[in-house]
C-alpha cells in the first residue's frame, strides 16, 4: 500500500493537465517557424534570415523562415496568430501590417496591440529623401523652397502604404509653411524595382526610400541624398542631415519590424523567448550585420517594443486619416 501515493502522483503528472506545464517547461523541443508576412527578398525576409540561425544556436532547435506574402503583410500576419499559440509559431512584425494596416482598414481582422505579445524589436531605419542628379535641388531647403513656390509641379513616385508613402505624406502633412501642407503629386507603382528605375533613368524627380535600398545608388553618385527620416543621422550618411534638424520638429518615419507571439502563450515560453532576444540583439555579429547597412539596434524587451508599436499605429492612423488613404 505504501506504493499508492507515489503511483497516484505519478499518474496526475501524466494528466492531460500536468501537460501544458510540462510542454512549457521542455520548451522548444522541436522545430520553431517565424512567418514572414512578405515575399522574399525584401528587407522583411533578410530580417527574419538574420534572426533565424540566431535563434537556432540560443534555443537549440532548428529555427525556419516561412514567407506568406500578400495585403501588405496582413495575410501572413492572420494565418500566424490562427496558429497554436506554443511558441512554435513566431510572428514577424512590422510596420506596414502593425501600423499602417490600422489606419488602412479600421476593420482589420486582428487587433496590433490585443492580439500579441511583442517580445522584441530588431531593426529600425531610416527613409532617405534622394533625388535624381539632373534635379537642380542640392539641399532639402531648395527642394521644398520650390515645392512651396510651385504646388503641385513637383512629383513623386511611391508604393501604396510602403514606408517611402507614408514618410512623404507625412512631410506634406507637416513640411509646409503656418500649418499648410505641401502640394505634391504622387505617381504611384506596384513595386520598388520599377520606381526605382525610372527614378535612375530619370523619369521621376524624387522619393523617400529605405536607407539601405538607397545607399549603392547614392555612393556612386546615380541619385542625391537631401535628408533622413530619422530623429538621428545615419551612420551610411553622416553629411546628411535629418528632416527634424532642417526645422520640422518632431518629424520622424520609420521602416522597422521585431518578433512576436499570439496572446495566449504561455507565460513560461514568452519569458524564455524574450530572455534569448536579448541576448542575441546584444550580440557583436547581429550589432555589426545591422549597423553596418545602417540599421539601428533599439530598445529591446516586450515594455518598450510594446509602447513602440502603440506609437506607430497611433502615428499613422492620424496621417492616413488625414491624407484619405484608403486600402487597395
Amino acid at each position: 500500500m505504501a506504493r499508492r501515493p507515489f503511483l497516484a502522483a505519478a499518474l496526475l503528472a501524466l494528466s492531460p493537465l500536468a501537460l501544458p506545464a510540462y510542454a512549457q517547461d521542455t520548451w522548444p523541443s522541436k522545430p520553431l517557424k517565424i512567418i514572414s508576412p512578405f515575399p522574399a527578398g525584401g528587407t522583411s525576409d533578410v530580417m527574419a534570415r538574420l534572426l533565424a540561425p540566431a535563434l537556432s544556436k540560443e534555443l537549440g532547435q532548428t529555427v525556419i523562415v516561412e514567407n506568406i506574402g500578400g495585403a501588405g503583410g496582413t495575410i501572413g500576419t492572420l494565418k500566424a496568430l490562427q496558429a497554436q499559440a506554443d511558441g512554435y509559431t513566431l510572428i514577424q512584425t512590422g510596420v506596414g501590417q502593425n501600423a499602417v494596416a490600422h489606419g488602412l482598414d479600421p476593420k482589420l481582422a486582428y487587433d496590433s496591440m490585443r492580439d500579441f505579445i511583442h517580445i522584441a524589436q530588431v531593426h529600425s531605419g531610416p527613409n532617405v529623401l534622394v533625388v535624381h542628379p539632373e534635379q537642380p535641388f542640392k539641399t532639402y531647403q531648395e527642394l521644398i523652397a520650390y515645392i512651396r513656390k510651385n504646388p503641385g509641379k513637383m512629383n513623386y513616385g511611391y508604393t501604396h502604404a510602403a514606408s517611402g508613402h507614408m514618410a512623404m505624406e507625412l512631410l506634406k502633412q507637416v513640411g509646409g509653411e503656418k500649418g499648410q501642407p505641401l502640394f505634391i503629386v504622387g505617381i504611384p507603382y506596384r513595386g520598388g524595382g520599377p520606381m526605382m528605375q525610372d527614378l535612375l533613368g530619370g523619369q521621376i524627380p524624387m522619393m523617400f526610400i529605405n536607407q539601405d535600398v538607397a545607399f549603392q545608388h547614392v555612393k556612386a553618385g546615380k541619385l542625391r541624398a537631401l535628408a533622413v527620416t530619422s530623429r538621428q543621422r545615419n551612420p551610411l550618411y553622416p553629411d546628411t542631415p535629418t528632416i527634424e534638424e532642417l526645422g520640422v520638429r518632431g518629424y520622424e518615419a520609420l521602416s522597422w519590424s521585431g518578433l512576436s507571439l499570439a496572446r495566449n502563450t504561455p507565460k513560461p515560453i514568452v519569458d524564455k523567448l524574450e530572455a534569448a532576444m536579448k541576448k542575441i540583439m546584444a550580440s557583436a555579429e547581429v550589432r555589426q550585420k545591422l549597423e553596418s547597412t545602417g540599421f539601428v539596434v533599439p530598445a529591446q524587451g516586450i515594455d518598450a517594443y510594446t509602447k513602440f508599436v502603440k506609437s506607430e499605429i497611433d502615428l499613422w492612423t492620424r496621417v492616413i486619416n488625414t491624407a484619405g488613404i484608403k486600402a487597395q
